[in-house]
């Protein structure tokens, strides 16, 4: 029987066989996934970002690929690409390692700029295009992104319309000290949590899940709150560039997800403040000012959040 509050549960707790004490940051990533969003996880090394992105594909019952971008890595490798078959003479398209459900794009500032471009019209569009032929991605897709922000040698920064295109980015942070002594207890016994993990949700339920997030309510005052944080990101005497439109959806989005796993059905001011750093924080750019003073994108949209006026009902 089809339950979605008991899968959700059950989601999270599968996924923190293998992530320990993050269950705020499993939640993020399963409001990504509930609103057909992808997610970029920056953070240092070793804190368990591939981690994260394998256990979730562990969870569920759909395929998986990883893609380890490296310099070398060309778009066709991404996408696919066509070839000749010689016995009859047709043109052939042989799928890259995109078309998959889940896709782990592993540390994917280390490839160029024209393989990174590679992805933009999978990430929004939901489809591949090689040589005019257009291939429609599987059902349910996502995009989980890694990288490290400390490293500069041999990287190629994220431009605007990519990092606009992921829904949201989310960092692991490091363990608490009761936490850490948890991981090494689980990580140093006979079988590793990850060998242990199993299917506990399929394709199908995702979607139908997706659907349902999809028609929570959002009220006339709550669109319009939505809608004055990201002009207010666009006058913001600290940024260059604001929030984009797309920006402002993936938040209303967010916001409804949130709702869903909060067992509501309809969305209130607190959703939206609590999506509102790791959905926009990555798509404002400092302004050269902001950037001397070390100003974090996190407390540019905390100040939006705190002088842009509450609607006193959103039902």
């Amino acid at each position: 029987m089809y339950q979605p509050q008991r899968l959700i549960r059950a989601l999270q707790d599968n996924i923190g066989k293998a992530i320990v004490g993050k269950e705020d940051v499993v939640e993020l990533i399963l409001i990504a996934l509930l609103c057909r969003g992808h997610v970029l996880i920056e953070d240092v090394p070793g804190v368990g970002k591939t981690t994260l992105a394998t256990a979730l594909a562990r969870s569920l019952d759909c395929s998986f690929k990883r893609i380890q971008f490296t310099p070398d890595v060309t778009p066709s490798d991404v996408t696919g690409f066509t070839l000749a078959n010689f016995k009859t003479g047709e043109m052939e398209w042989r799928p890259g390692a995109v078309m998959s459900q889940i896709v782990l794009a592993d540390e994917i500032n280390r490839t160029s700029p024209k393989t990174q471009s590679s992805l933009l019209e999978v990430m929004e569009e939901y489809q591949v295009t090689v040589d005019g032929v257009t291939h429609p991605l599987p059902r349910p897709f996502i995009v989980l992104a890694t990288q490290n922000p400390i490293e500069f040698v041999g990287t190629y920064p994220l431009p605007e319309a990519q990092m606009d295109r992921f829904f949201m980015r989310i960092s692991i942070g490091y363990p608490t000290l009761d936490d850490e002594i948890d991981i090494l207890d689980r990580y140093t016994s006979a079988s590793a949590p990850m060998q242990t993990l199993e299917p506990v949700c399929t394709a199908e339920d995702i979607l139908l899940m997706q659907t349902e997030v999809a028609n929570v309510y959002t009220a006339k005052e709550a669109r319009s709150y939505i809608a004055q944080l990201a002009l207010a990101t666009r006058r913001h005497a600290m940024l260059k560039l604001g929030a984009s439109t797309r920006g402002a959806i993936s938040l209303t989005r967010a916001a409804q997800a949130f709702a869903f796993l909060s067992g509501r059905n309809y969305i209130i001011p607190e959703d939206v403040q609590r999506m509102a750093r790791p959905v926009l924080s990555h798509r404002i750019t400092l302004s050269p000012e902001a950037r001397m003073k070390n100003v974090l994108p996190e407390r540019i949209i905390d100040s939006v959040l705190a002088q842009t006026q509450v609607p006193v009902k959103v039902q």
